[in-house]
């Protein structure tokens, strides 16, 4: 396949090229997916979804999810709720809602007015108030996987916060054996949050991060009792709201029902050449 379609889409500011797979004929490399995500070179994105076909019943579609230096990975929370707004037009077993299948797990997205509302998959390995020296003076961090695993720190001021330079001393540190993200988070207000988010793949800091805003809510709701739902502002400017349940189980605390929501919206589209 010489040339495709595409979408271009942003969820709070975290973009996307999105395509159309459905016939699985498209095949791109890491090295293809790299350079379409390139901001000089190519279209310019932080990551690449394909929707493919389900193969489980009562299913609507397959999201595959890549980073913009071409790897793949489980979830993409903003990615998420792109893929559903671009699935919006498509048939598909309940006209309210669209399932669709990540490697995370079985992901919903509702259409609430202008928003995406996408449920996720129940975040695991939640540690609290661990220390580490991760070059700098010891620093007090928290981790949660919701979908992707994820590093957070809270900062008092989000302005000061050393996004790139910790961000990628953390990503890269023995202690993640696979990488993290790392997000920055200040308490601005009783519901609200101020989140900066340094994302493994892209190797940068994004203007937002769907399932590190997620991890943000969730840490700060656990260590600083702030009710849920929670209010959070990104570096883009948009605000993602963050909802779960939080429960006390025999083997430790848990989540169930998180939710997040949020604006999902077509920039542009085209047709590229490879």
């Amino acid at each position: 396949m010489d040339s495709f379609p595409f979408v271009k889409m942003s969820g709070a500011g975290n973009d996307f090229v999105v395509v159309d797979n459905r016939s699985l004929a498209l095949n791109l490399t890491h090295e293809q997916i790299a350079n379409l995500c390139h901001r000089r070179f190519g279209i310019g994105a932080d990551g690449l979804l394909a929707a493919e076909p389900a193969d489980q019943p009562g299913v609507d579609f397959r999201m595959r999810y890549y980073n913009a230096d071409g790897g793949e990975a489980e979830m993409c929370g903003n990615g998420a709720r792109c893929f559903a707004r671009f699935v919006e037009p498509w048939p598909r077993t309940d006209p309210a809602r669209v399932r669709f299948l990540t490697p995370a797990g079985l992901i919903t997205g509702e259409f609430v007015g202008h928003d995406i509302r996408v449920n996720l998959t129940a975040p695991t390995d939640l540690k609290l108030h661990r220390r580490a020296d991760f070059g700098w003076s010891e620093v007090t961090f928290h981790s949660i996987n919701t979908g992707v695993p994820h590093v957070v720190l809270e900062v008092p001021d989000i302005e000061l916060a050393e996004v790139q330079a910790l961000g990628r001393a953390i990503r890269y540190s023995k202690l993640f054996e696979r990488g993290t993200n790392v997000n920055f988070v200040q308490i601005t207000g009783p519901g609200e949050l101020l989140v900066r988010t340094y994302e493994r793949g892209v190797e940068g800091e994004t203007l937002a991060c769907g399932t590190g805003v997620t991890a943000a809510a969730l840490i700060i709701h656990c260590v600083r009792g702030l009710a849920l739902p929670l209010r959070v502002k990104v570096r883009g400017g948009d605000t993602l709201t963050v909802n779960a349940i939080l429960e006390n189980l025999a083997d430790g605390e848990t989540f169930r029902d998180v939710t997040l929501t949020g604006p999902a919206t077509e920039t542009f589209r085209g047709t590229v050449k490879l």
